[in-house]
């Protein structure tokens, strides 16, 4: 089946007019949310709505039938109209010029032989109209640029750069909670339900040649054509990071995904193969994947293994190390200068190794400063930062107990806030500066995610690890695509 144009994909992602057909009255109905979630996100275009009684919902003033639409009054037809009615509900769109259709209706593949007929049916169609089918049987479809939330669940993410698409509805709902939670951001995102026309590929074939995405991020259950998938992502792969997380891995799970959206299993091993073969990266699960894809959205790709640690204690630091030997990345060996110029900034109980344990030597300005030369030097390619946010935690245990301000605890308190903050802002100036990713990790991300540490580190639009090992996945994930586009660059 041909890929839609980038027309027709505008008309979906940023369409001048948006139908919700089948609004409803009631609160508790798909034709109710859709229409508020698309107005409450703000969409600036023009927003219209059919009701078999006419009924006004959410202020929107709506008619009985697409014929009763004003011509060209907008490119997308968000559809929560029952199956059987879908196939003359397209023919009336086209005739009003509208380009793309997202489908939420059930009762198509998912729902047995007779559905797959109906299916075949509506894809036949769309494909006779010219119109995109999005779906059947999605949640819908996001797109930041355009304040566009048509979908029937929460929630509408943060812009930025991740393009998700998903053949799961409540996996996208994950991605953008996950987006909400971390503050790294959403271009666009599409359930891709049954993909009866419109294949998860497709998606990320569009993501990769658009300029409001840096990273494509799918979660896919099953594959038919395993040639033409592979073709896909490796062209996908070699234009922008793509992150793929896979369910029906197992007998059971290939089971559950064949009542899920109807797909057909596929053998893991084999493609697991092919992904890496074609350059993309494969999570494990679905917070790793976010993660991933955060991790290309936000920092630059390392060009070679060599990772330093740095650390202000040092279990932290042992365990990353080991974390790292695990992977494809190396522990860098620390370079006599190097070792000799952050001698010049710490006493002699420092490890004198990577890890670069500080062992509690650092003042007012160690660790910007031992940060900076170990990132510039040029035998470094990655940093993982370690022990953000200790002086926070303690100063919100000054703030909150019996003697606060008193003996001296308010001056204290904030100096110890403003340094975890100074931090958070070093890192992401020096990954500016010298083009080399510094990840952050602090379990307070998720423990105390107010802490200045961690919230310094959301301010800079980048992702605080919720722990060491988080990073160095999400670090891994970098190499391996950057090794590969270095391979196939040559």
């Amino acid at each position: 089946m041909t890929r839609p144009s980038d027309e027709q994909f505008r008309a979906l992602f940023e369409p001048r007019g948006v139908v919700v057909a089948g609004a409803s009255t009631h609160p508790g109905k798909f034709g109710f949310v859709a229409l508020h979630n698309l107005l409450a996100s703000g969409f600036g275009g023009r927003v219209l709505a059919t009701n078999r009684e006419g009924a006004e919902v959410l202020g929107v003033p709506s008619v009985p039938s697409i014929e009763d639409l004003p011509d060209g009054c907008a490119d997308l037809v968000f559809v929560c109209t029952p199956a059987a009615a879908n196939v003359d509900l397209l023919r009336a769109c086209a005739a009003k010029g509208i380009r793309a259709a997202f489908v939420t209706s059930a009762g198509y593949g998912e729902a047995g032989p007779e559905g797959r007929v109906a299916e075949d049916e509506l894809v036949a169609v769309a494909a006779e109209l010219g119109i995109l089918l999005a779906g059947p049987n999605g949640q819908g479809v996001v797109s930041t640029p355009a304040n566009l939330c048509a979908q029937i669940v929460a929630p509408y993410p943060p812009a930025g750069r991740i393009g998700v698409a998903s053949q799961s509805g409540n996996f996208v709902s994950s991605f953008l909670n996950y987006a909400v939670m971390t503050g790294i951001g959403i271009s666009r995102a599409v359930s891709a339900g049954n993909a009866a026309a419109v294949t998860v590929p497709d998606y990320l074939d569009f993501y990769a040649d658009d300029p409001a995405t840096a990273v494509g991020l799918a979660y896919v259950e099953g594959v038919a054509d395993g040639r033409g998938f592979f073709e896909r992502i490796r062209s996908v792969a070699a234009r922008k990071p793509l992150v793929l997380v896979k369910g029906g891995a197992t007998s059971g799970g290939q089971r559950a995904a064949a009542s899920h959206t109807g797909s057909l299993a596929s053998d893991d091993r084999v493609f697991d193969g092919a992904v890496h073969q074609a350059g993309a990266t494969r999570a494990a699960t679905v917070e790793e994947a976010f993660e991933a894809a955060a991790t290309f959205a936000t920092q630059p790709l390392p060009r070679g293994p060599r990772t330093v640690v740095l650390t202000t204690a040092g279990g932290w630091g042992v365990v990353t190390a080991d974390a790292i030997s695990r992977g494809s990345l190396t522990l860098a060996a620390l370079p006599d200068d190097l070792r000799a110029a952050v001698d010049q900034k710490l006493p002699p109980r420092w490890s004198r190794n990577n890890p670069v344990d500080l062992a509690g030597g650092e003042t007012r300005d160690t660790i910007p400063e031992v940060l900076e030369l170990i990132a510039s030097h040029p035998e470094v390619d990655a940093v993982i930062q370690l022990g953000l946010g200790i002086q926070s935690n303690q100063a919100r245990l000054m703030r909150t107990g019996p003697f606060y301000p008193d003996h001296g605890l308010d001056r204290i308190v904030a100096f110890h806030e403003r340094q975890d903050a100074r931090y958070a802002e070093a890192a992401a100036s020096v990954s500016d500066a010298t083009g080399k990713p510094i990840l952050l990790a602090t379990e307070l991300a998720v423990a105390s995610p107010d802490n200045p540490g961690p919230a310094g580190v959301r301010a800079t639009g980048r992702l605080c690890y919720a722990s060491a090992n988080r990073a160095v996945t999400a670090l891994d994930h970098l190499w391996r695509y950057a090794r590969h586009r270095q391979r196939h660059e040559r």
